[in-house]
């Protein structure tokens, strides 16, 4: 692992002049060297600058320069993140939330810094606000959290299901950016894969201690990691291999959609007939533009996240794909209008929408101040 992000400032709230430049950060498109970075820590968040820079075809200097400011920025975040089942045996369910009108930024960032939400979501519709929620087994775990979001100052409605299978998770967005768009995988390419469960006894104190950091800051080299820890620079890297490669810890990295030219974030709730959910729901997660797909226990469905390349995209997948595929009943949609977390990670970028909110907000009052100001004086 290369050292990285050493001497890069941090982002900070910029002042009024600075608004423009805001807009844009992380919700435009990328250029392709950008793109290509992108793509290659989706591959491998810990992949060397060099070796990243061996895969775009550039010098190392270049990639690393790149990659730091995509990170700095916001645009990209590299984490480790343990998987499901460390802590003990969990339940999943979705949720959503309606807010009162003006409320939502302030109760998604209530949502956001629970350790139970694995995904979250602004949304259209009749809700506000999406959230998939991963709680401890037991019976009385999802009462006991319901309550307390439900008590979150400005949470008004709520709805919510249990997932009773995840056929597919995925934030590795680079198949669909470097392959064309077909249902099927091609034969001995794309796996849809299930999520890993790990087991509460593959980690302990140390183990923990090292993902505690590696959350924050996903390509730490093992020798910053092992300082920080006062540990020996092999035995870090000797437990982050063994939780690797037993599959109870994963990289993740996230990157805002729009900033790959993919504009269409969508989620589905499609009705399946009950003798042909397996069949829809294996032809569903083969398909590319199916980021995420999970059984329902309500009304025989499959909740769905469709990441597509523009609305014309999502269009023909449901037209031409879903609406075509035996055992489909119907289906109800919403846009995903801000990605808040993915996979336990907080997106750096949705923060800027929430101090572009409180900025607007404050140029709003300072205009109405002097418009006060201008009458009393003409008075």
């Amino acid at each position: 692992m290369d050292e990285d992000g050493a001497g890069i400032p941090g982002r900070g709230l910029p002042g009024p002049a600075h608004r423009e430049s805001r807009t844009v950060n992380g919700l435009n498109a990328v250029d392709d060297l950008s793109r290509r970075i992108i793509v290659a820590l989706q591959q491998d968040g810990r992949a060397s600058w060099t070796a990243i820079a061996a895969a775009c075809g550039t010098s190392v200097p270049t990639v690393a320069r790149r990659g730091q400011q995509l990170i700095a920025d916001g645009v990209v975040r590299v984490a480790v993140m343990p998987r499901l089942g460390s802590t003990g045996p969990v339940e999943t369910f979705f949720a959503r939330i309606g807010c009162r009108p003006g409320t939502q930024l302030e109760v998604a960032a209530q949502l956001v810094a629970r350790d139970d939400v694995r995904w979250a979501a602004l949304i259209t519709g009749p809700y506000d606000i999406a959230v998939e929620l991963v709680v401890d087994a037991g019976p009385t775990r999802y009462p006991k959290t319901m309550l307390e979001l439900q008590r979150i100052p400005g949470v008004e409605r709520w709805y919510s299901d249990l997932l009773l299978h995840v056929y597919k998770m995925s934030h590795d967005w680079s198949r669909q950016l470097l392959a064309d768009e077909s249902t099927d995988a091609p034969p001995g390419g794309y796996r849809a894969t299930e999520p890993t469960l790990c087991a509460p006894s593959h980690l302990d104190q140390v183990d923990w201690a090292i993902l505690a950091v590696l959350r924050e800051n996903g390509r730490a080299s093992f020798k910053s990691v092992a300082r920080i820890l006062d540990l020996n620079e092999s035995t870090v890297r000797r437990r982050f291999e063994r939780m690797i490669g037993d599959g109870c810890a994963t990289v993740v990295t996230i990157v805002p959609a729009a900033a790959l030219g993919l504009e269409a974030e969508t989620v589905l709730t499609v009705s399946v007939e009950p003798a042909k959910l397996s069949e829809v729901a294996d032809a569903m997660r083969r398909h590319r533009s199916v980021r995420y797909l999970a059984a329902t226990l309500d009304g025989n469905s499959l909740l769905c996240e469709v990441i597509a390349t523009s609305t014309r995209g999502l269009f023909e997948f449901t037209t031409s794909t879903l609406a075509n595929m035996p055992g489909v009943v119907g289906w109800s949609a919403s846009v995903e209008l801000l990605s808040l977390k993915r996979g336990f990670v907080e997106t750096p970028w949705w923060r800027d929408q929430l101090a572009e909110h409180r900025i607007d907000d404050a140029f709003d009052s300072c205009a109405v101040a002097a418009e006060g100001v201008q009458a009393g004086l003409r008075g």
